[in-house]
């Protein structure tokens, strides 16, 4: 059971490069405190750019969506009222931290100093026997519920949400003293994966 609140948050984009232009096409974000998700924020983003036919295909994400959708100042304002100072979670954090820095640069607002929280390599060094760290195979191998469809922004931040909350759970079965917060969970992520366990026990002996 998660001891502060966290915001998890996923990107659908139009490519895998923020700095070689390709922008934001949906967001979504969901603050999950305790054993559940408490509040949800989600929106398809208008940057004024075209969607390429691999990623409607990838996605399900059309040029009509986007061009209708609010205008990217407009969501990434939205966005950055509703994590405020919350730390921040993301799959793969470094890929959507690229996007929302580049979006809030753009939009003239302030940057995300402090990394995000990386449920990908938390996977790894907390489930390090699983063959695959995907967040598609994390919810099949682990059970983690959807409610929606693959590679759009709300169903894969509710993923990730149960999976992070799922982490949580499953830290303090293994050690009941800890407390587990984004401070425990910078510690882990920065551990080599054969120093986990280790750095677990001293951690929960204090």
């Amino acid at each position: 059971m998660l001891s502060e609140s966290l915001v998890v948050l996923d990107f659908e984009t139009t490519g895998l490069s923020a700095a070689q232009g390709d922008r934001i096409t949906e967001v979504a974000v969901a603050r999950i405190e305790g054993d559940r998700i408490t509040d949800r924020y989600e929106s398809l983003v208008n940057c004024g750019v075209r969607v390429p036919a691999f990623i409607t295909q990838y996605t399900g994400i059309s040029q009509r969506m986007v061009d209708t959708a609010p205008p990217v100042a407009q969501v990434m304002q939205e966005l950055g009222r509703f994590i405020g100072n919350t730390p921040v979670v993301a799959h793969n954090a470094s890929f959507d931290q690229r996007f929302y820095n580049t979006e809030c640069e753009l939009a003239g607002l302030p940057l995300r100093d402090d990394a995000f929280l990386c449920s990908l390599r938390l996977s790894r060094r907390v489930y390090p026997y699983l063959r695959s760290h995907s967040l598609g195979e994390l919810a099949r191998l682990l059970g983690l519920a959807s409610g929606g469809t693959a590679h759009r922004a709300g169903a894969d931040t509710e993923v990730t949400a149960g999976l992070v909350l799922r982490l949580a759970a499953d830290l303090k079965i293994r050690h009941a003293s800890l407390t587990v917060d984004a401070r425990l969970l910078r510690q882990i992520m920065k551990t080599p994966m054969a120093s986990v366990n280790a750095r677990l026990v001293k951690l929960a002996a204090g």
